[in-house]
């Protein structure tokens, strides 16, 4: 059920004649597809699923483990596949005709796979992690270094750097705001996801796709997954605005025109075939990977036999609807089929073979209630409803069929569960199975507890306690230690600091400890607000930066308290902190080791370090009582281990 296609040989991306020669193969792949509709030579009359489980490779201090290529080593199953970045992978479920038992067979196989996963990854000294964003990633972690060594992964990342014109910011307003520059393509690799196909008919896919459009949002806002990027308090699903972004392909300009993001929602309802979805993407975006496709489909289907359509695959798989539709052949017959990508991965396999039961069961379901889902619902209701879903989950107010702003928990309880009941009974689920899997979603939305939901109030239970890396590590750890007995989240406890396992494991670096909500300055500003900004804040050390946020200076507690007893902080004569700073300035790096970072201190005689990046820009700050802090923790743990 993969969509992509992974070509063999070099893609030459970076070729425009090759891109040419390779848009023509696509504009054949779609002229032999409208004729495959046309005479009918698709599958019907069976319904079959089918899955993608992406995962993150993680150390025992929960940060990412680059380790892919060995893990997928040491399992050494066909079902396991390599993902964008060294520390993701993605094992495939096989296709089950939709029937009985087949949700509950589904979930042995997934559960099957992430032990062999898990086994594989502790033969690494890696674990297992299933969550929609990874909570301990940092910056340094999304560097090429960790990019998959597949030449398509490199060609994407030139293709988009291309069309951007460089680098380009990611910006997330949630609870916390995210404003941080991406120098490629690899925030991709900080989302996984739970990919879900369902296979449908070529006359009823265009009423079936928009059936899925309506009901993304209500589907979303009850399995939310990923609450928190780089510590920040985000989307309920920051998954979703990550993706678009670390994905788009587009240039801000200075005129008022449409630009089609290459992650996108659609733009508008479709009316009659999958040809439509496949011509406007094609009429909108432009080709970013092109390869050497051998097949001549026009010629293959004219022969008899089933065209690949490689070429139109390995396009669509560069264009990322979150509900995708997807050309594959089964037993020789060619299928249509719709990918659902909007599940994140996550939490425990049971939660996602819920969440996938449940879109089946809506689908079914919403299409035989609501009819034309188009007349009763407009397109942008639809989007506006998703949009809210991965900002608020179940916080958030629908529009809903003669139901307007209506709350996501009551849509759900009320009106939605007993729809996808009936579709899966309609559809001949098991009953156990139906009341097993719709039982999980109507106890988590009911408890209002989905997994970004648990996160929220486990980092919030913790308050101040440790630090920002602690934190995160011990919410990914707990995260894994929870997943392993396959309990849905509605059911966890929350995670706590001590399940980070100590801070002995997350103080090896200066990154871990350095604060990054900072106070600074210009070096044209005045003294005085130097001398406010420490009274107010309670700091000692205060650093200057320029207009492009590089350190210039350091201001400290001491110089202003020459500066008093000199007599010269007066306000009738004002002084500019360029006057009192001190330029050379000893700095680390975020990846300096804590042990460094101390004793340069101490050989120095200084009270704080600036943290800077490689080109001189500010990110962060450690004093003194950052490692005093430490040390007190030090002394606690000593002391519990001789008591």
């Amino acid at each position: 059920m993969a969509e992509q296609v992974h070509p063999q040989g070099a893609p030459e991306g970076e070729d425009a004649a090759g891109r040419r020669i390779f848009t023509q193969k696509v504009l054949t792949d779609l002229q032999t597809l409208e004729r495959m509709l046309d005479s009918g030579a698709f599958e019907t009359g069976v319904r079959r699923i089918g899955a993608e489980q992406e995962m993150f490779l993680v150390d025992r201090k929960g940060r990412p483990a680059p380790v892919a290529d060995r893990v997928m080593a040491a399992i050494d199953d066909p079902h396991f596949t390599h993902e964008l970045g060294l520390f993701n992978l993605e094992c495939n479920l096989d296709p089950l005709t939709l029937e009985t038992d087949c949700l509950s067979r589904f979930e042995t196989q997934l559960v099957e796979l992430l032990d062999r996963a898990r086994k594989g990854a502790v033969a690494c000294d890696a674990q297992i992690l299933l969550s929609g964003v990874l909570p301990t990633a940092e910056a340094s972690d999304l560097v090429l270094d960790n990019i998959t060594p597949n030449p398509r992964y490199r060609t994407l990342n030139d293709a988009i750097l291309r069309l951007r014109g460089g680098p380009f910011d990611i910006r997330v307003k949630g609870f916390d705001e995210l404003i941080m520059r991406a120098e490629s393509l690899m925030f991709e690799a900080c989302n996984t996801s739970f990919q879900v196909h369902f296979q449908v008919a070529p006359s009823e896919f265009a009423h079936l796709y928009n059936v899925a459009q309506a009901v993304a949002a209500p589907v979303l806002s009850a399995a939310t997954n990923s609450p928190f990027l780089f510590g920040k308090r985000l989307w309920r699903e920051t998954r979703i605005a990550l993706f678009q972004q670390s994905i788009d392909t587009r240039q801000p300009t200075t005129h008022v025109r449409e630009q089609s993001a290459r992650v996108t929602f659609g733009r508008g309802w479709i009316d009659r075939s999958v040809l439509e979805i496949f011509r406007e993407d094609l009429a909108r975006l432009r080709v970013l990977l092109a390869a050497e496709i051998e097949e001549d489909s026009a010629a293959e289907l004219a022969a008899g036999r089933a065209p690949k359509l490689d070429a139109l695959r390995l396009y669509n798989g560069t264009v990322y609807r979150w509900n995708r539709p997807c050309y594959g052949i089964s037993g020789g017959k060619p299928h249509l089929r719709i990918e659902n990508r909007v599940l994140p991965s996550g939490p425990t396999p049971v939660d996602e073979i819920a969440n996938a039961a449940f879109w089946f069961g809506l689908l079914n379901g919403v299409a035989g209630q609501y009819g034309t889902i188009s007349d009763v619902m407009s397109f942008e209701a639809a989007e506006e409803n998703f949009l809210a879903a991965a900002r608020l989950g179940l916080q958030a107010q629908f529009t809903w069929p003669d139901r307007p702003n209506v709350p996501a928990q009551e849509l759900i309880l009320t009106e939605l569960l007993p729809l996808a009941r009936s579709g899966l009974e309609e559809l001949g689920i098991a009953p156990a199975d139906v009341n097993r899997y719709l039982g999980v979603i109507e106890t988590r939305v009911e408890g209002l507890q989905t997994g970004s939901q648990w996160m929220i109030d486990s980092v919030t239970g913790m308050g101040e306690e440790g630090t920002r890396a602690e934190r995160m590590a011990a919410l990914t750890l707990a995260t894994i230690h929870r997943q392993a007995d396959n309990r849905p989240v509605a059911d966890w406890t929350i995670a706590n600091l001590v399940e980070s396992g100590g801070w002995r494991r997350h103080f090896s670096e200066v990154r871990q400890l350095m604060v990054t909500e900072l106070f600074t300055v210009h070096e044209d500003e005045l003294v005085d607000l130097v001398a406010a900004l420490m009274d107010w804040e309670h700091i000692r050390h205060v650093p200057v930066e320029d207009d492009d946020h590089r350190l210039v200076g350091l201001v400290t507690h001491r110089t202003l308290l020459r500066l008093v007893a000199q007599g010269r902080l007066d306000p009738a004569k004002p002084i500019p902190v360029s006057d009192i700073m001190h330029r050379a300035v000893t700095t680390v790096t975020p990846d300096t080791p804590v042990l460094d970072a101390i004793e340069r201190m101490k050989h120095e005689r200084i009270g704080c370090l600036p943290v800077v990046d490689d080109d001189g820009g500010l990110v962060g700050i450690v004093t003194e009582r950052d490692f005093m802090t430490m040390a007190a923790q030090l002394l606690e743990e000593s002391l519990r281990g001789g008591a």
